[in-house]
C-alpha cells in the first residue's frame, strides 16, 4: 500500500475495548474477546509490515481477524511479569519474549493474527494471556477455535458482502443472533474510529463467560455472560483493502 494515512479523530466507540462494561455473572471466569477488521486498521497503520503485504487475496481482506482475548475485569492483565517485559510491552514488543507453538498453532495465528508480523502474539501472551491460566500453546489455541466459529459464520458474511457500505451496529448484532442464538448479539459491541471523514468499522468486542476449551461453543460462552451496556458504534462502514 502507498502513501501515508493522516491520523485519525477520537474513536467514537472506545478505543480500548478491553474496557468493556460488563455486570458481575455467577463466579464463572469472564473475557472480552475482540476481532478486528483488518483492511479498516490498516487504513491509519499502513506502513506496519502486515498492512503493506496485505492484498485483496489475503485471509484477513475478507475475514475478522484476532486481537485478543482477554480475561476480564478490565484491569487482569501482567500476571506474574517481569518489570523488563512490562517496559518493553510499552512499545518495544520485538524485545519481548518469543511465543512458543506447535507448528500447526502457529501457521494458523500468523494467518488469523497477521499482526504477528509486528509482534502482537507477544505483547497479548505478556499483557493479556498471562492472566489466562493456561500456557501459551492452550491460550492461542483456545482464541483461534473460537475464531474458527466466527469466520465459518454468516457474521463474517455478512461483512464480506457489505465490504465497501455501511452497516449498523442492529444489523451486527442480529446477525449474531441468527449465527449463534437469540440473545449473543446482545453480548456484542462495536468499535468505530473516523478516518479522513468516514467512519469505519474497526472492531468487534464480545463478552464471552466460563471456561473455555479447544471444544467450547461460542454460541454458550457469549449466552452465559451479560448483556453489554449498550452496542457502541451505531454504524460505520466495512472498508475495503487499500488506501481509501
Amino acid at each position: 500500500m502507498a502513501g501515508t494515512a493522516a491520523a485519525p479523530t477520537a474513536p467514537i466507540a472506545p478505543a480500548e475495548p478491553d474496557a468493556q462494561q460488563k455486570k458481575a455473572t455467577s463466579g464463572k471466569p469472564e473475557y472480552v474477546f475482540a476481532l478486528s477488521w483488518q483492511p479498516a486498521f490498516c487504513e491509519t497503520k499502513s506502513k506496519k509490515t502486515e498492512c503493506r503485504t496485505m492484498t485483496g487475496a489475503s485471509f484477513a481482506a475478507t475475514n475478522f481477524t484476532l486481537h485478543g482475548l482477554w480475561p476480564q475485569p478490565n484491569g487482569n492483565f501482567y500476571c506474574q511479569v517481569s518489570a523488563a517485559d512490562r517496559a518493553n510491552d510499552k512499545g518495544n514488543w520485538d524485545d519481548l519474549p518469543a511465543v512458543n507453538l506447535d507448528g500447526a498453532t502457529r501457521a494458523e495465528l500468523d494467518k488469523v493474527m497477521p499482526g504477528t508480523a509486528s509482534q502482537l502474539d507477544r505483547h497479548e501472551w505478556i499483557k493479556h494471556g498471562t492472566c489466562y491460566g493456561k500456557d501459551q500453546q492452550a491460550y492461542f489455541a483456545d482464541a483461534l477455535a473460537l475464531m474458527r466459529q466466527i469466520n465459518a459464520s454468516p457474521v463474517r458474511a455478512l461483512f464480506e458482502k457489505n465490504i465497501g457500505s455501511e452497516l449498523t451496529a442492529d444489523q451486527i448484532r442480529n446477525a449474531f443472533d441468527s449465527a449463534f442464538g437469540k440473545g449473543t448479539g446482545d453480548r456484542v459491541r462495536v468499535s468505530c474510529f473516523n478516518d479522513r471523514g468516514r467512519r469505519m468499522i474497526g472492531e468487534l468486542t464480545l463478552g464471552l463467560a466460563g471456561p473455555i476449551g479447544s471444544n467450547s461453543s461460542l454460541k454458550d460462552l457469549m449466552l452465559a455472560s451479560a448483556p453489554t451496556d449498550n452496542a457502541g458504534c451505531p454504524r460505520g462502514e466495512v472498508d475495503r483493502v487499500g488506501l481509501q
